[in-house]
């Protein structure tokens, strides 16, 4: 059953990488997204930018919050998460989840080299890396899992590509991607509006060790 709610305003935090991204929903749908370069700073920068950015919405007009769950950062998702799930838990709302390459494929969905299926790569340690593929759903309102965030070997993750008969080169992750947050927010909002309430506890982290500052 499809939930709408023209007031809903939604908070989306990404901090998975070297910038730490905001988005804020507005009534006509339109979204307030900002980044910021803060590398090594987040720990130090964050609640005061977070503050300053709501504003002049205040923390009772927030319905939800979503954030980047990773893969990314350790320390940046740890940051997030924790940040996250304090607000949800203080403001008795609902926290989504939501994975760093799916919003990072979310983000390039009209990119005209993927018709159907959108398959992402980011480096992890020890020559390893996170590889994902996402479908596009039909009627554009969010992404299908076909292959969930896995650590794997570069050669296994170029198997699984050509056994999917996907020939076209993966889009790459790079260290800058808080303007991802406006993506967190919309792929939260899809859920949102199909109903979804998820408890702040249910919102795990993606943890692992990738070539990210930490």
């Amino acid at each position: 059953m499809m939930v709408s709610d023209s007031c809903t305003r939604g908070l989306g935090l990404h901090t998975t990488s070297t910038q730490l991204g905001l988005s804020l929903s507005r009534q006509d749908r339109k979204k307030n997204t900002k980044v910021w370069n803060v590398n090594r700073q987040l720990s130090s920068r964050f609640h005061k930018i977070l503050q300053e950015f709501i504003q002049p919405q205040g923390w009772k007009d927030i319905n939800f919050v979503a954030v980047a769950k990773g893969p990314g950062s350790f320390t940046g998702t740890r940051i997030g998460m924790t940040a996250a799930r304090t607000i949800a838990q203080q403001l008795e709302i609902p926290l989504f989840s939501i994975s760093t390459l799916a919003a990072f494929a979310w983000f390039h969905k009209n990119d005209k080299l993927f018709k159907d299926f959108i398959a992402i790569q980011m480096k992890a340690s020890r020559g390893q890396i996170y590889g994902a593929v996402y479908e596009k759903k039909s009627k554009g309102n969010g992404l299908i899992t076909v292959i969930d965030d896995t650590v794997m070997e570069l050669d296994k993750w170029k198997k699984v590509l050509e056994d999917m008969n996907l020939f076209c080169e993966p889009l790459i992750v790079t260290s800058e991607i808080g303007v991802t947050a406006c993506s967190i927010l919309e792929l939260a909002e899809f859920d949102w509006e199909q109903g979804k309430r998820p408890h702040f506890s249910e919102s795990k982290p993606f943890y692992g060790y990738s070539s990210i500052t930490k």
